[in-house]
């Protein structure tokens, strides 16, 4: 959109109801993954979660005996900086070893069609993280190769409905669900996308990964997929909405 030539922004979450009508939202969520190597027992990590009133998720790596990872939310950037980078440098958080290879940052984002925004942005992924029936997960990093963005809206969008068709059908069967977040420009791979899959059990979710791998924009437009962090909930706070 323009006017008189210059570029007007505009960084809201957009949407478009059923009925045709346009919502729009300020508010979005930003999510965390740290992973850690080095730790012998989780209950000291439990306790000081529980104690500090942190809001995410711990999990138990399946590929490493020793290795955690703990994901986190909030709606304002200044959260990790501030408060829960204070926390990590403390007991026993500063023990362990990071592994800044599975780090992931992302944003939640509207893809257009949402009749809530809110629940679409927030409230969704909040509870998808923090469901106790949920515990299996499959965090990941990817980045579109420029193809994609050569190709039309309309080709770019028939390529995507092919992705959200798989998802839901796992969804409706109540195999496995995602979290969507948009990461351009917030970490050192450039990835464009933050991608996780939570469910009961853990081989839906890899069944997923391999449906995917069969669509037009993994097979012919996927530039970088990973790594994986592939693990299970020891701990998850309690929702605060």
């Amino acid at each position: 959109m323009s006017e008189n030539g210059i570029e007007q922004v505009d960084i809201r979450e957009i949407a478009r109801t059923a009925s045709g009508e346009t919502v729009a939202s300020d508010r979005r969520l930003y999510m965390q993954l740290f992973a850690y190597g080095g730790c012998a027992d989780v209950a000291p990590l439990v306790d000081a979660l529980a104690s500090a009133n942190i809001q995410g998720a711990l999990y138990e790596d399946l590929n490493d005996p020793y290795g955690v990872a703990l994901v986190t939310y909030s709606e304002e950037p200044d959260y990790f900086i501030g408060e829960l980078r204070r926390f990590l440098k403390r007991r026993p958080f500063s023990e362990l070893t990071p592994k800044p290879e599975y780090t992931l940052f992302g944003r939640t984002y509207a893809v257009g069609y949402e009749p809530d925004l809110v629940e679409a942005l927030i409230t969704r992924p909040v509870k998808r993280l923090l469901d106790p029936k949920l515990p299996w997960v499959i965090w990941y990093p990817l980045r579109r190769a420029g193809s994609f963005e050569q190709l039309s809206a309309q080709e770019q969008s028939v390529i995507l409905q092919e992705h959200g068709g798989i998802g839901r059908a796992f969804g409706r069967a109540g195999l496995g669900h995602d979290i969507r977040l948009a990461c351009h420009g917030l970490d050192k791979h450039d990835n464009d996308f933050v991608i996780g899959l939570l469910g009961p059990q853990l081989m839906p979710l890899s069944a997923i990964v391999q449906r995917m791998r069969k669509t037009k924009q993994t097979s012919l437009h996927l530039e970088r997929l990973g790594p994986f962090f592939v693990g299970k909930a020891v701990w998850q706070s309690e929702s605060n909405g």
